[in-house]
């Protein structure tokens, strides 16, 4: 059997017409204004205000750099009024893209209330999973009502000493 003997440039031709090519660009733009630090689930608070009178649920991840700045977010689902899909891979994407170091990820309880539910803890526990295997830590899970937030790093902290 003759073997295939390919240079470097025949293959790139070979396959360019079998597997798409793509090619990546990250631009960075200056930033307005001085990025802002979480420190603390507080901190967070103005970024997740308007959720607080959303009428259905929204689920957003924020980018964090390795200082705890904010450098982005990602609104990964918007559900209806007592649901939203939520798959890890849709999650960390964007978070991959920016380079994040750890992600802060928040959701709505459009109807008053902050306290988790078993999908909440069940996806906050796979999310905490997911962003192991990746390197990008899940520092938080914020739920946001009218009533206030709730931080299940505070509220259920064994969510992330399983992991530890």
């Amino acid at each position: 059997m003759a073997k295939l003997k390919l240079k470097k440039s025949e293959l790139h031709e070979h396959l360019k017409y079998i597997v798409p090519e793509i090619r990546l660009v990250l631009i960075k733009e200056p930033a307005a204004e001085e990025p802002a630090f979480i420190r603390c689930p507080e901190d967070i608070e103005k970024f997740v205000q308007p959720m607080k009178f959303y009428p259905e649920e929204h689920f957003v991840s924020f980018h964090l750099n390795a200082r705890h700045a904010v450098t982005g977010h990602q609104i990964v689902s918007r559900g209806t009024l007592s649901a939203s899909l939520v798959h890890p891979r849709e999650v960390f994407k964007a978070a991959i893209l920016g380079n994040s170091h750890s992600i802060i990820v928040a959701h709505n309880h459009p109807g008053g209330s902050t306290e988790p539910s078993t999908d909440d803890l069940d996806t906050t526990e796979q999310l905490i999973k997911g962003g192991k295997l990746l390197g990008i830590s899940v520092l938080d899970h914020i739920i946001v009502s009218s009533k206030g937030l709730n931080s299940l790093r505070e509220t259920h902290p064994e969510l992330w000493t399983r992991f530890a």
